[in-house]
């Protein structure tokens, strides 16, 4: 190609160009005609305040509500094991049986000997009826009365002596039979049958019993956090009453939620030096045993509400250099820009605690495509409010 073609072709281009940039910022294009983009279509929800039910979750960690260790309270040889290793056992049931012969012995001599006491006793008894009658018509004289009276009573002292001895020698027999002092799940036994019992040390261990039902869920909570939620209620005044209206949810680590509810029956009086936490234990109905011992589950506390709170979903919250925000429909349908000081995340989405007030009109969907004064398009479909 020629040069003097060349230079007009591209001397022809350079003059498209601008005349193409002119044209686009006077032309139809910039002043909405057949070739401008269209508004973005939003949702819009009416701001609304209402009572916000709060939750707060911790870890936690199942514990039995009672574990007592079974002791022998007796020495001997263990003559029989009445029970399943890990079965339920009721309270009062005989786990293990001991040798009572030795003890059944002892029984004997101990009644034996009661039944001397009580003839010495009645031969006492009527030789001082007898002195204080001769006494009386002066055929004795005082003295032997009051020796036969002395008798009696040193008569009664032993007979007293020997029923105790009675009672501590049908106690040992009945200590041979080793019984549950509550129901729950037995352990492993610590001795077999055949083996000599002693009462000293561990070696009077025979087996453990734990209760877990109701189970116990420990859990600690910060004090900033506590006295918050005491604040609150107090402000309520429910504070009286917190036992009443304060329930606890469990959830397991695939977040499943346990069945039963459970209430707080535990408050120490004072915070861990450690950890400067307080803390709580809750009590849960367990009758299936899905709660065991030593389980790390999320205990969830709930019956706290916020009598009035705004409450913006999640979708709807923006972060950016200047902070939190969220958009708004203001005049003329254009969308603007309103920052928000968030609170506690809740069910439907955060507290807000200022930046917004009952009758704005917050955008909820569209948000992609929305910029601080632009026009936006209401979808058909507006929802009611941010609080039913």
């Amino acid at each position: 190609m020629p040069k003097h073609l060349a230079s007009c072709r591209n001397a022809f281009l350079l003059f498209a160009i601008a005349l193409a940039l002119v044209t686009g910022s006077d032309g139809p294009c910039a002043q909405g005609g057949p070739g401008s983009m269209p508004p973005p279509e939003v949702s819009v929800v009416e701001v609304k305040a209402g009572p916000v039910p709060l939750s707060f979750e911790y870890a936690a960690r199942v514990a039995a509500s009672r574990e007592v260790q079974v002791r022998a309270q007796v020495g001997g040889i263990l003559l029989k094991r009445n029970f399943v290793e890990g079965a339920e056992v009721k309270a009062g049931d005989v786990l293990f049986e001991i040798d009572p012969a030795v003890y059944k012995a002892e029984l004997a001599k101990a009644q034996a000997q009661l039944q001397q006491a009580d003839a010495q006793l009645s031969q006492a008894s009527r030789e001082a009826d007898r002195m204080t009658r001769l006494f009386a018509t002066g055929s004795g004289t005082e003295k032997a009365r009051d020796d036969a009276l002395s008798a009696q009573e040193l008569a009664s002292a032993i007979v007293a002596g020997a029923k105790a001895q009675v009672m501590a020698a049908q106690l040992q027999v009945d200590f041979t039979r080793v019984t549950a002092p509550i129901g729950g799940r037995t352990s492993l036994e610590r001795v077999p049958e055949g083996s000599l019992i002693s009462t000293a040390g561990d070696a009077g261990l025979l087996t453990r019993i734990t209760q877990d039902d109701p189970a116990y869920i420990n859990f600690s909570v910060n004090e900033s956090e506590f006295s918050a939620a005491r604040a609150l209620l107090e402000s309520q005044g429910q504070w009286d009453k917190a036992a009443d209206i304060i329930r606890l949810k469990i959830l397991f680590g695939d977040g499943i939620q346990y069945s039963e509810i459970g209430i707080i029956d535990f408050l120490s009086s004072g915070l861990d030096p450690e950890t400067g936490t307080l803390r709580l234990r809750g009590v849960v109905a367990n009758p299936e045993r899905r709660l065991l011992p030593g389980l790390f589950v999320r205990a969830v506390v709930t019956g706290i509400t916020l009598a009035s709170a705004v409450v913006v979903p999640r979708a709807a919250v923006s972060q950016g250099p200047q902070g939190t925000f969220v958009y708004t429909l203001g005049s003329e349908s254009k969308a603007e820009i309103r920052p928000i000081v968030l609170g506690r995340e809740v069910a439907d989405g955060w507290v807000v605690e200022s930046g917004l007030k009952p009758g704005d009109k917050l955008i909820t969907e569209g948000l992609i495509k929305v910029r601080p004064g632009s026009a936006v398009e209401v979808s058909a479909a507006v929802a009611g409010g941010t609080r039913p």
